[in-house]
This record gives C-alpha cells, structure tokens and sequence, in this order.
C-alpha cells in the first residue's frame, strides 16, 4: 500500500479533530502537519476567533509541526489563494500527496477545494464526507467519543448569542433550533476543541468578553486563567 502524506486543513473546531481522529485511524496515512489560516493584524484563526497560542497548544497535544498562513483582515480572495498558492508548493516540495478538509456535505465548498488543487500535484481528501441528514449521527459519534469543544461564534440570525461559550454536548444539541446543522456547516456556530482521544491531553480553557461583528457573535477563548480580550 502506497503511503498517504496528508496535510490537515485545520480550524481549531471539531470537524477538523474528528478529521484528525478518523485519519489517525487509516492504515498507510502519515498526518505530516496542520495548516491554519490567521487574521495577522488579530492573531486569530479566520471565523473562530480563536487565539494563535490555543491553536499552537493544540498542535503540541497533537504532537504535529503547525504551518500558518498569515492573512490580512480584511482578505481578498486574490490574497487568499495567491497565499495558499504558498502552502502548497510547501506542501509539495515535502512530499505531501493529500490535503483533507473537515467539509461535511456543501458541494460548493467542496468544488473548490477541488479547483484549488487541480494541477498542483496534491490531491483533496473529504474524510467526513456525507448528507446533511448524517450530521446527526456524526455529532452523536463525536460525542460519545469523549471529543470536548466549545461554542466559539455564533450566526445569530441563525442561533442567540447566548450559545456563545457553551459545550458542545448533548444538552447543546437538544436545544438548536429546528433548521441548524447539528454540526453547524452551514455556518451556524464554530467552535474549539479542547479535548478527545485525538489529544494526548486536555487543554485548559476559559471564557472572556463576548463581541459582536455585524451578524455575528464570538466569545474570547483562552488559557487557563488568562485574562484579555478579542482586541488583543
């Protein structure tokens, strides 16, 4: 069997985990890094708002090297490819084969992905793929898996902010609105990920100041007991 050198597209949010753990658990893939996007100005992962150092914790807890790719906020999407455009010649020059992404069943995401890659040499991988009606299941398995995360951004024309922080739990998921993806890929919360069996050990978390971004709602997530804010 030839060996996979997968890049991982990760997020800090569960789907990337579980892509994690379910890679993991294939023979014949070697996880060579994760590769994360940043807001350079924030320090923050894109949409999650989450701190560069929790995602640097998680890489440790992962043991994988983690490759950021630096964006300006406000972005481009000529920005943003031209600096993928980047990652993957790195990718390739590192023999790797495969990207996978964390994608759960929207086609025009999953297109271009595709479009991205083509003529590169890497090939996407969707280990998650499915339908909108096997995210149910999906979230139950994640769960009863022992994977721990946290509401970190809310579409609150979708979901209250008073979904900002929590866990992502059963209880979570008896209390979405009819109509949200229990998964959320249709963007109705992200989340961190904090815990599960795809991490040698659980990283401490706390919760801070909640912000506002037009319809949008994010809460701090940090360290331990680390005190800040989403502006710093």
């Amino acid at each position: 069997m030839n060996q996979r050198r997968v890049l991982l597209s990760w997020s800090s949010g569960k789907d990337s985990a579980w892509t994690l753990h379910s890679l993991r658990a294939e023979p014949g893939t070697e996880i060579v890094a994760l590769l994360t996007s940043f807001n350079d100005s924030a320090n923050r992962v894109s949409m999650h708002a989450v701190r560069r150092e929790l995602v640097e914790a998680q890489a440790s807890e992962l043991d994988l090297p983690l490759w950021p790719v630096l964006l300006p906020g406000p972005c481009s999407n000529e920005i943003y490819e031209r600096e993928m455009g980047r990652a993957i010649a790195r990718a390739r020059e590192q023999r790797v084969t495969h990207i996978a992404f964390g994608d759960l069943f929207l086609e025009d995401v999953r297109d271009y992905r595709i479009r991205q890659l083509k003529g590169t040499g890497v090939e996407p991988l969707f280990p998650l793929w499915g339908t909108p009606s096997s995210t149910p299941d999906l979230a139950k398995r994640m769960l009863a898996n022992g994977l721990k995360a946290l509401i970190t951004c809310v579409d609150t024309q979708k979901l209250p902010e008073t979904f900002l922080g929590r866990t992502f739990d059963a209880a979570f998921l008896e209390d979405l609105p009819p109509g949200v993806d229990p998964c959320g890929e249709r963007g109705e919360f992200h989340t961190f990920c904090f815990g599960g069996a795809m991490f040698r050990s659980e990283i401490a978390v706390t919760t801070g100041q909640r912000v506002r971004d037009g319809q949008f709602g994010f809460i701090d997530v940090m360290p331990g007991n680390a005190v800040g804010s989403l502006a710093g």
